[in-house]
């Protein structure tokens, strides 16, 4: 996974590179325990959004902040506590989890199969199924940024986050806003709970 800059950090961004770069950033922060170098850029980021009052100001200005607060080993043993260690992790990050009960059931095998319709596959280095959600949301990057118009086009967008994230996404951020020993993560999911209602109430524009 490439590194993603903070969606805030410059006016002159156009959405669609501040779509990729939202996507890219929760792909980073949910993949694997956080490294000291993309904390210390959270930390550093611009809180106030380009037009005082937009939607994802307050949560990424909550998300910023509790970065600051904590260290860096309090937010990498928050990831370990909440998604690590052998066995049942406190909060799944599978949609096939959230959609059938169990993992590696029939959500993933759908999955799959759209990922081969838009060329897509798992790279054999990546020791998570692909309907963790932050591989879901490098696709979503990747069907923003890329350069095949082809597959990289709204529509695709729109089908994709759809079918793979919208139906359970809310249900991962209320997992992780209401477990006891979140903080970091909670803010998170509160941030990405935002961004996918912003996402959403676009994509309706679209229909």
């Amino acid at each position: 996974m490439m590194p993603a800059s903070p969606p805030m950090s410059s006016s002159a961004l156009d959405e669609e590179t501040a779509r990729s770069e939202v996507y890219g950033l929760l792909a980073l922060l949910f993949y694997a325990v956080p490294a000291p170098e993309l904390i210390a850029n959270l930390r550093a980021a611009a809180t106030d959004a380009p037009t005082a009052g937009a939607f994802l100001e307050e949560p990424w200005r909550t998300l910023v902040g509790v970065a600051r607060e904590m260290s860096d080993a309090a937010i990498q043993s928050e990831y370990n506590s909440l998604f690590g260690g052998i066995g049942k992790p406190e909060v799944y990050l599978y949609g096939s989890h959230f959609l059938s009960g169990f993992l590696n059931e029939k959500p993933l095998a759908k999955l799959r199969t759209d990922l081969g319709q838009l060329g897509l596959a798992r790279d054999e280095n990546m020791s998570e199924t692909e309907d963790h959600f932050a591989y879901l949301c490098e696709v979503m990057r990747y069907l923003i940024a890329g350069d095949d118009v082809a597959v990289a086009n709204l529509t695709r967008q729109r089908e994709f986050f759809a079918s793979h994230l919208q139906p359970w996404v809310t249900m991962m951020c209320d997992d992780l806003q209401k477990h006891p020993r979140a903080q970091f993560y909670a803010a998170l999911a509160g941030f990405t709970r935002a961004f996918m209602g912003v996402e959403a109430q676009g994509f309706d524009m679209l229909a």
